[in-house]
């Protein structure tokens, strides 16, 4: 609650929280729009492929040509200014960054830079989710060791859903689920960035469709996203995925608690203590009243009968039964509230939700039918989608992570819906994402 009379001390002292951030998208733009209004945070470099462009963004965002003429990380520092450049170790490794935004969104580049930063000493917040579902356990040990911090971006749900864990346990109460809701219905898992518009033109009035990635859009539809979000919920929070991973049921905020409990007591989930994602679509395709489309959930209970005629007292969205409750968060404002990490890993060294276990992965899986010798093209595209599994089976069946299924070929056949392997494709073992990752996989696999 003190995280603005920390950032103001700061300004008053001349010593704002001096940032590099890497990646100037849609989530990168969102936070650069509010850091610029933040007392205490110094937007020091930005690194972006292509610099003009991000420029562009920025005069668009409310950035003056004046705030951008820093000609070197230097000069900003000892300005005031930002500068623009498509050199990112440049920008993680000067002395003067404090906090590194990783928002490129490439779970390879995302592992490098990462390992970078924490070689410089720099507090590390990974907006790039892809890429801690690939090895975030390996890369928040790695800063840990080096006295810095990785966090999970504030803003985005996973380190929302991870505040709303946190919360319940502090408070007494045993987690019987988390998560978040989405657009889903089976079919989505086959769609590609060509077909996903009829279904983005469902719902979203697009008049520009110059300024869309259909790939990003596309991994939010197919279901990868979901389940790269939840794995990293799971490995932050210490919770479970469920056996077959996502299901998706249609429920609406008001039925979270009668739903997302046991099977064995009348609800959907397998166990407790798990991560799961609602749908806003029922299976015939109608919209689920007052959904969650937006919004994250935590489902709890108490082993005091008190608490539970509380629950009932109160109106805490519990079940019929009365055992279990449900708080829920709407929406999420994206890289608007990014603030909140990049104060907290810099003013308290406290991360915003970090990985602790290795409980969760998501793993490639055939949309279609693949043949030996085509390329994968990952995240969000025509070949795969990504499906939650839990680690164990993971590695018990060899199976490929989505963060490594991009450029690479196929050595076999794989039939559709079948989880690739990483026998089944010709990929480079010196790839320092391969090797990050295989190495995360020997520290942190269960029994290891």
């Amino acid at each position: 609650m003190n995280l603005y009379r920390l950032l103001t001390a700061r300004a008053q002292s001349g010593n704002p929280v001096r940032i590099g951030q890497i990646g100037a998208g849609k989530f990168g733009m969102m936070f650069l729009a509010q850091a610029r209004l933040t007392p205490g945070m110094h937007v020091a470099g930005l690194a972006d492929l292509a610099p003009d462009r991000a420029r562009q963004r920025l005069n668009g965002i409310g950035w003056p040509d004046e705030q951008l003429s820093a000609t070197s990380v230097s000069d900003a520092a000892a300005t005031g200014k930002t500068h623009v450049t498509e050199d990112a170790l440049a920008v993680v490794a000067h002395p003067a960054v404090e906090v590194v935004i990783e928002a490129t969104g490439d779970p390879a580049t995302g592992v490098r830079l990462c390992l970078e930063a924490i070689r410089h000493g720099k507090h590390v917040v990974m907006v790039n989710v892809e890429a801690d579902a690939l090895a975030g356990p390996l890369l928040a040990k790695r800063a840990r060791d080096a006295g810095v911090v990785y966090s999970l971006a504030w803003g985005d749900q996973p380190a929302l859903i991870a505040e709303q864990v946190d919360w319940a346990r502090a408070c007494g109460f045993k987690v019987v689920a988390a998560g978040k809701g989405t657009r889903y219905h089976p079919t989505y898992h086959q769609l590609n960035p060509d077909t996903v518009w009829d279904v983005l033109t469902q719902y979203l009035p697009i008049r520009d469709r110059s300024h869309i990635n259909l790939k990003m859009f596309n991994s939010f539809l197919d279901g990868t996203k979901s389940a790269i979000e939840m794995t990293a919920v799971c490995n932050a929070c210490d919770l479970a995925p469920q056996t077959d991973g996502l299901s998706f049921p249609p429920v609406s905020r008001f039925e979270l608690a009668d739903t997302l409990k046991p099977r064995s007591e009348g609800g959907t989930l397998e166990k407790k203590g798990v991560t799961e994602v609602i749908s806003s679509l029922h299976r015939d395709g109608s919209p689920v009243p007052h959904h969650l489309a937006m919004g994250t959930f935590v489902i709890v209970e108490s082993d005091s009968p008190y608490a539970g005629q509380c629950f009932v007292e109160y109106n805490c969205l519990q079940d019929k039964s009365g055992r279990y409750a449900a708080l829920y968060r709407p929406t999420h404002m994206i890289g608007l509230e990014l603030g909140i990490s990049v104060a907290s890993v810099a003013l308290r060294g406290e991360p915003t939700g970090a990985p602790v276990a290795f409980n969760s992965d998501c793993i490639a899986t055939a949309k279609t039918a693949l043949k030996a010798g085509e390329m994968l093209d990952g995240e969000g595209g025509f070949t795969v989608w990504g499906k939650q599994v839990p680690a164990v089976a993971s590695i018990a069946g060899d199976l490929l992570p989505l963060g490594l299924a991009h450029k690479v070929r196929l050595v076999g056949d794989v039939a559709q819906g079948d989880m690739i392997r990483w026998s089944d494709v010709a990929i480079d073992p010196a790839d320092i994402a391969v090797r990050v990752r295989r190495e995360m996989e020997r520290a942190f696999a269960p029994g290891a």
